[in-house]
C-alpha cells in the first residue's frame, strides 16, 4: 500500500517531467531508469536538475510545478513509508549536551563531487538495508569522519543524512561536554553514547578536534587525554542504530588511533570553477541572469567555500532586487564575491589521506 502511494506520486512527476522540452534525452532516460529501479534518491536528483534548468531558461512556473510534485511525493513517502521518530527536548543532563532537530535536507540539494555523492548515497543505502546486511554477518557504515575547510558542506552532510534516513539530528554541544573537572567530561560523554542506544539519530560531533587531538602534544592536559581514550572505547563498543558523524577542519591535529575507529573518512575541499558556477546557478534559479562572464566569476570565487559562494550569490540577488533591475549581471556577482573574499581569512590547506 505504502509503496503503491509513493509510486503513484513518482509516476505522476515522471509523466510531467517527460513532457518538458528542456529535459534532455539523457535526463529522460535517467528518470525512467531510476523509477524502474525504485531509486528514489536518484529520481529526485535528476528531477531537481531539470527544474533548475527550467528556471534558468525562464520557465519558472514549470520549475515550481516540478518542485511541488517532488515535495508531494516526499511528503507521501514520509507519512506512509517511514514515520518520523518523535523527538523531544533531551531529558535531564542531556538537555545541555545535545541539541535536537529534524532536518528536511536531502543529498540531492547539495553540490558534491561525484565521489562524495556516491559515498554518502552508499551510507544511506546501507543504513536503510542494515538488517539485511547484518543477516549476512555484515555491518553498515555508521561511523563517519568528515574532513575539510569550514563552509564546504560537512555540517550540511549530517543534516542530509538525517533527512535521508528519517532520523533526528543530535548535535553534541562540546562547550557543555568539556569541563575542567577530572572525570566529569568522560561521564558526560558516556551519557551521550547511552542516548545513541536509546534514541537512534545522527549524532554530530562538530569541531571534533576539540576532543580528538593527538594525545602526546606538549600542550595536552590529562583530562583531554582521558576524554579521547573514553571516546575511543565508547565508539568501539557502540552497537546502536545511530549514525556517528565527526567533522573537523584540522585533520593534522587528530590522533592516529581515531582513524581506524571510523568506517569511512570523507574529504571535502573548496569548490572548483565548475562547482562555483553550479552553486550560483542553483541558488539563483528563481532569478533571471544576464550574460554572465563565468570565467571572471569563477576566478573571483576561487578560494571561497561553498557557503561563501552561496552567500555572495544571495547578496548579488538582493542588490538587483533593491535596485529594481530585471536581471543579475556579472558585475553584481563579481562585486559580491570580491567583498566576500576580502571579509574572510585565507582558507587552510587541506591535508590529504586515505579512507579509513
Amino acid at each position: 500500500m505504502a509503496r503503491a502511494i509513493l509510486e503513484a506520486s513518482v509516476s505522476r512527476a515522471a509523466v510531467t517531467l517527460a513532457n518538458f522540452q528542456m529535459a534532455t534525452s539523457e535526463q529522460i532516460k535517467a528518470l525512467i531508469d531510476s523509477h524502474a529501479k525504485r531509486d528514489d534518491s536518484r529520481f529526485r536528483a535528476v528531477a531537481m536538475q531539470i527544474a533548475a534548468t527550467s528556471a534558468k531558461q525562464g520557465k519558472t512556473k514549470l520549475a515550481e510545478e516540478v518542485r511541488e510534485l517532488l515535495d508531494d511525493a516526499r511528503v507521501r513517502r514520509d507519512v506512509h513509508v517511514a514515520p518520523a521518530i518523535p523527538i523531544a527536548r533531551p531529558p535531564g543532563e542531556l538537555a545541555g549536551l545535545l541539541a535536537a532537530s529534524y532536518p528536511q535536507v536531502t543529498l540531492a540539494q547539495m553540490v558534491l563531487t561525484a565521489e562524495l555523492q556516491g559515498e554518502l548515497e552508499n551510507v544511506v543505502t546501507e543504513y536503510r538495508q542494515r538488517e539485511r546486511l547484518r543477516h549476512h554477518g555484515l555491518s553498515p557504515k555508521q561511523r563517519l569522519l568528515l574532513v575539510g575547510p569550514p563552509g564546504c558542506g560537512k555540517t550540511m552532510t549530517a543534516s542530509a543524512l538525517a533527512g535521508e534516513c528519517h532520523l533526528p539530528l543530535m548535535a553534541v554541544q562540546l562547550h557543555s561536554l568539556i569541563t575542567k573537572f577530572m572525570g566529569e567530561t568522560a561521564a558526560k560523554l558516556h551519557l551521550v553514547f547511552e542516548a545513541m542506544q536509546k534514541t537512534p539519530g545522527v549524532y554530530l560531533f562538530d569541531e571534533f578536534d576539540a576532543i580528538g587531538a593527538v594525545r602526546t602534544t606538549a600542550s595536552d592536559v590529562g583530562e583531554i587525554r582521558r576524554v579521547l581514550n573514553s571516546f575511543l572505547q565508547f565508539i568501539e563498543q557502540s552497537s546502536s542504530d545511530s549514525l556517528i558523524v565527526a567533522s573537523t577542519n584540522l585533520m593534522p591535529l587528530l590522533d592516529e588511533a581515531l582513524f581506524r575507529r571510523f568506517d569511512a573518512v570523507l574529504f571535502y575541499s573548496l569548490p572548483t570553477a565548475g562547482t562555483i558556477r553550479t552553486l550560483i546557478e542553483n541558488r539563483l534559479s528563481q532569478f533571471k541572469l544576464g550574460r554572465i562572464a563565468w570565467k571572471r566569476i569563477t576566478a573571483e570565487g576561487e578560494g571561497l567555500s561553498h557557503a561563501d559562494v552561496v552567500r555572495a550569490a544571495e547578496e548579488a540577488a538582493k542588490q538587483a532586487v533593491l535596485r529594481e533591475r530585471p536581471s543579475i549581471n556579472t558585475g553584481d556577482l563579481a562585486g559580491a564575491l570580491k567583498k566576500r573574499k576580502m571579509s574572510r581569512p585565507a582558507a587552510p590547506k587541506l591535508a590529504t589521506g586515505e579512507d579509513g
